[in-house]
C-alpha cells in the first residue's frame, strides 16, 4: 500500500460527521499545500494543491481534531490515497481522490522554535596565531 505524508494548512475548520446507522464519528477537512519553485526563465512561481482528507479514527476525530484543529492550523498528515466515485444528482459519475488520514500532527509555533537549528561550527584555530610559512 502507498503511504503519503503531506504538510500544509487547514483551509477551514474540520467538520465532525456521524456515520448513518452506526453513528461513528469521523473528521473531514481540506488541507492546502503550496510549493514554491523557479521557472526556466528564473522567475519565481508557486503551485497550490488542495487535498480532501478524512479521518475514520473516532477517538482522534473527537478528542484531537475537533478541539485543536482550526482553520489556518499547520498540520502534518500521514495516510493513503483512495479513489472515490459517486453519482451526482445530475446523473453524472464523479471521481475524486481523498487522503485517508492514519496519523495527524498539529504543528505549533513552539514546535518550530524547539526544532534544532544548525549552528556554525566554532573555529578550531586562533586568529592571533602566527602563520607558519
Amino acid at each position: 500500500m502507498q503511504s503519503v505524508i503531506v504538510e500544509g494548512y487547514l483551509a477551514a475548520d474540520p467538520s465532525i460527521l456521524s456515520a448513518q446507522g452506526s453513528g461513528a464519528k469521523r473528521a473531514s477537512f481540506r488541507l492546502i499545500e503550496t510549493t514554491r519553485f523557479r521557472r526556466g526563465d528564473g522567475q519565481p512561481g508557486e503551485r497550490t494543491t488542495g487535498f480532501n482528507c478524512v479521518c475514520f479514527n473516532e477517538a482522534t476525530a473527537e478528542n484531537y481534531i475537533a478541539p485543536f484543529a482550526k482553520k489556518g492550523s499547520r498540520v502534518v498528515v500521514q495516510g493513503h490515497v483512495e479513489n472515490v466515485t459517486w453519482t451526482g444528482r445530475d446523473g453524472l459519475t464523479h471521481f475524486d481522490l481523498r487522503l485517508v488520514v492514519r496519523d495527524m500532527r498539529i504543528k505549533t509555533r513552539r514546535d518550530e522554535a524547539d526544532a534544532p537549528r544548525e549552528q556554525a561550527p566554532e573555529p578550531q584555530f586562533d586568529l592571533d596565531d602566527e602563520i607558519p610559512f
